[in-house]
């Protein structure tokens, strides 16, 4: 029996790829990650599988991330990874070809939105549609953002960090800093390799990462993680252990650097809506989210309630797949979108 092709949300992140299907939920998470034989350009594998070789493929093959800092840097790769993944979720057995709904940044520029868009047409969409990613954010969060009453959302991601506030269905304030999850990442390598003299590959960052690191210090922010990697002044194999209290201090440019986007917007914020954030607070969402002690960290430098979604990676996606649901809701408030606005320009003037 042929099946109608039913909407599609995809999170395309620059960590991971998250695909939604209508009346489905989420039915696919995987890396952003292709391995690639580099004379022929034949794709080896994708996904968990292409992330496992990371750091260890011979050097005739190559595993890369086609997307960094939430925008498209090798445009072939990733229309291959985005077809493959598609073709995974089961879209191939659609009799139709499905609408898509794919997430970009604030802040993207009119070449990175066709690219994406082109990108999921040709991994088999019927046609592409495209989300801020911060709507999407508060959508899959639960959060009712057709109301006059103002929202605050700050999606922390893989490459970017997104910060809005929105009212009327779409954003009247927004911030978008390219600092996320991979910076955090890259932060703590550098840290171990300068303090240390101790080399060690992204994916080990990751990993301490996800163990001990903390953005907030407090009584329980005292665990300790076994590295090894390769000592730079022997070059033979090399154990140090790490505390949560030198990976916060590894990361902390980067979470000031997410603070004062956060203040930024609340800054800008039109008094009305900043009434509203006061009493509703602030929800993050996306991987960056859950680490330790962030919303601790925001609650503390914004003095607001501060708290993370209940399913905090997958909201970019249930909000995509919900977007295409609401596209007549969110293009009719565009006008009301836009008095917002209007109305912020001439508060910040005065």
């Amino acid at each position: 029996m042929f099946q109608f092709g039913s909407d599609i949300g995809v999170d395309l992140g620059t960590a991971n790829v998250i695909v939604y299907v209508q009346g489905r939920g989420i039915v696919l998470r995987e890396p952003s990650v292709v391995a690639i034989e580099k004379q022929s350009g034949k794709v080896i594998a994708v996904g968990s599988e292409a992330r496992r070789m990371l750091g260890r493929t011979p050097g005739n093959i190559i595993a890369t991330r086609p997307l960094r800092n939430g925008v498209i840097a090798d445009y072939e790769v990733t229309e291959k990874m985005l077809r493959y993944f598609l073709a995974k979720a089961g879209t191939k057995r659609f009799f139709f070809r499905p609408r898509v709904m794919v997430c970009i940044p604030t802040g993207v520029t009119g070449v990175e939105e066709r690219a994406v868009k082109q990108a999921a047409v040709q991994a088999g969409a019927s046609k592409a549609y495209l989300i801020e990613e911060p709507v999407a954010a508060a959508l899959g969060a639960g959060l009712d953002i057709s109301r006059a009453s103002g929202s605050m959302v700050v999606d922390i991601g893989g490459g970017t960090t997104d910060v809005a506030v929105l009212a009327l269905g779409g954003m009247v304030t927004t911030n978008s800093i390219r600092v996320g999850g991979d910076k955090f990442d890259e932060a703590i390598v550098k840290y171990i390799r300068k303090a240390f003299n101790l080399a060690i590959g992204e994916r080990t960052g990751e990993e301490i990462k996800m163990e001990i690191g903390t953005a907030y210090l407090d009584e329980l922010a005292n665990r300790t993680y076994e590295v090894r990697g390769r000592d730079l002044l022997t070059g033979l194999p090399k154990a140090i252990t790490i505390t949560s209290k030198e990976c916060h201090q590894a990361i902390f440019e980067n979470l000031e650097a997410i603070v004062n986007a956060v203040k930024e917007v609340l800054e800008r914020t039109p008094p009305e809506l900043s009434a509203d954030i006061m009493n509703q607070g602030i929800v993050l969402t996306g991987g960056g989210a859950l680490l330790y002690g962030m919303d601790k960290l925001l609650s503390k430098e914004t003095e607001l309630p501060v708290c993370v979604a209940e399913d905090a990676l997958s909201c970019v996606a249930l909000g995509t797949g919900k977007a295409l649901g609401m596209l007549g809701v969110l293009n009719n408030n565009k006008s009301m979108v836009k008095k917002h606005r209007a109305a912020l320009r001439s508060y910040t003037a005065n």
